[in-house]
């Protein structure tokens, strides 16, 4: 049985397995779902500071994988359609380099501004961890919040503490998409093709 969390509780997710999957899903509202609407995951590596230290420390549809082989972005899901997971991340906690102080795992929505979309017109949406070797989930976390206005969610953080890794289940909001992001993380957003 999985544990359910709420907000700014941080269980241990390291236990015999360092190999975990972050699974995310979301629905539509009904009166949404004629629309194109393009939700992608990332993952921010932060050091110490909460800054990332170069350019290949985001992880998304564009950088599947960063260079440590720590975390892999499994490919960018453009509908959200279909039963399951919507986007998959696969982390290997051992691989994350030691400078390295917590993962930020972020939802958006592509061209969220241009498009007038918003997590407004999302329902259902969660996190999931799983133990990727049993495939049993481990924690799960709802976003039971109504971010009318938002583009961006920080959703998650897996933090460093001393030899453990834990999940803090967040559930921020932000306007202005990835790029609003990757401002808050250090990252400068000429770097990438984000929208």
């Amino acid at each position: 049985m999985p544990v359910e969390l709420s907000k700014s509780e941080q269980p241990n997710i390291m236990d015999d397995n360092s190999k975990i999957l972050i699974g995310l899903s979301w629905d539509l509202k009904s009166e949404e779902e004629k629309i194109d609407f393009d939700l992608d995951t990332s993952i921010f590596l932060v050091d110490k500071n909460g800054k990332t230290t170069n350019e290949r420390d985001l992880v998304f549809y564009h950088n599947l994988i960063h260079p440590s082989g720590a975390v892999r972005h499994t490919g960018d899901n453009q509908t959200g359609k279909g039963d399951g997971f919507d986007e998959i991340i696969i982390i290997d906690l051992d691989l994350v380099p030691d400078n390295i102080n917590k993962m930020i795992c972020a939802v958006t929505i592509y061209d969220g501004d241009k498009r007038n979309q918003n997590f407004g017109q999302i329902k259902n949406a969660s996190i999931s961890i799983m133990d990727q070797k049993t495939g049993k989930e481990k924690i799960h976390f709802n976003l039971r919040e109504d971010f009318s206005i938002e583009t961006a969610l920080v959703v998650a953080e897996i933090c460093r503490y001393n030899n453990e890794w834990r999940f803090n289940a967040i559930g921020s909001g932000y306007s202005g998409g990835l790029n609003v992001l990757c401002m808050v993380y250090d990252l400068p957003v000429s770097d990438f093709d984000i929208k």
